[in-house]
């Protein structure tokens, strides 16, 4: 029986560390922005739970879920995940895109400062009229 340090037909590999990517700050921000997706997915799913609640006149039960203090701490978890997948991704945004204006480059700073701008205006609006109650 062969082990992983032994040579294949593929070539040598060498044994791979659990924890590779604890060793690079880019990697751990990385691992950890991915590992995030797990907590949007949530938020996306509690938000459709929501909506057919709504609809589906089930809302004080929904509620009452909705309010158990473990349901709370891991939607403000899932707040907080959320808000660090949305940050990182943003940031990523420079990288992953190249503006140009007449033949030059937008500085990343521009580009990262106006993705983050929007985000700040559009949650702004919302939290309007969720707090104003859509009077």
């Amino acid at each position: 029986m062969k082990t992983r340090d032994e040579v294949t037909p593929g070539g040598y590999r060498p044994r791979r560390d659990a924890f590779w990517f604890a060793r690079s700050r880019a990697y751990t921000v990385f691992v950890l922005r991915e590992l995030t997706s797990v907590f949007v997915a949530w938020t996306v799913v509690f938000l459709l739970l929501l909506v057919d609640a709504v609809l589906g006149g089930s809302l004080p039960e929904f509620a009452a879920l909705a309010a158990r203090p473990w349901m709370i701490a891991l939607n403000v978890l899932a707040l907080a995940a959320t808000c660090f997948h949305a940050i990182t991704f943003l940031n990523l945004a420079p990288r992953a895109t190249v503006v140009r204006l007449d033949g030059y480059r937008l500085p990343a700073w521009l580009i990262q400062g106006g993705n983050h701008s929007l985000w700040l205006a559009v949650s702004a609006v919302v939290a309007f009229f969720v707090l104003r109650g859509f009077q």
